[in-house]
């Protein structure tokens, strides 16, 4: 079973992978990168989510090792002191790309919880 503060990041990551979701909804490369309130909304939620992956359980990471973990929990300190090498297609492509294998992951671990 997780740990409380797990089960905390699990929310946190269930809940921010899905806001990322819905906040690109609709949306192509092109209309991303000239909504720049969207681009920071994402970003804030990646650096959420990679807050969270650092106070994960060493075994949920051992379970879904197709996760990028360390580069997750790495991204934030790249969003936060190396902003300006974050361009709005490295951050589409993680938007679009992983938010599935998160909610998937955080949906199935919650389930683990009583």
């Amino acid at each position: 079973m997780p740990s409380k503060a797990a089960v905390a990041a699990l929310q946190d990551i269930l809940e921010h992978a899905l806001l990322i979701k819905g906040f690109v909804e609709g949306f192509d490369i092109d209309r991303f990168r000239q909504d720049r309130r969207t681009y920071f909304a994402v970003v804030r939620c990646l650096e959420i989510i990679s807050e969270a992956s650092r106070r994960m359980d060493d075994e949920i990471k051992l379970r879904h090792p197709g996760l990028e973990w360390r580069a997750m929990a790495g991204s934030g300190n790249v969003y936060r002191h190396d902003y300006d090498n974050v361009t709005p297609d490295l951050v589409w492509r993680t938007a679009t790309g992983r938010m599935d294998d998160l909610v998937s992951m955080a949906r199935e671990e919650l389930s683990r919880t009583p």
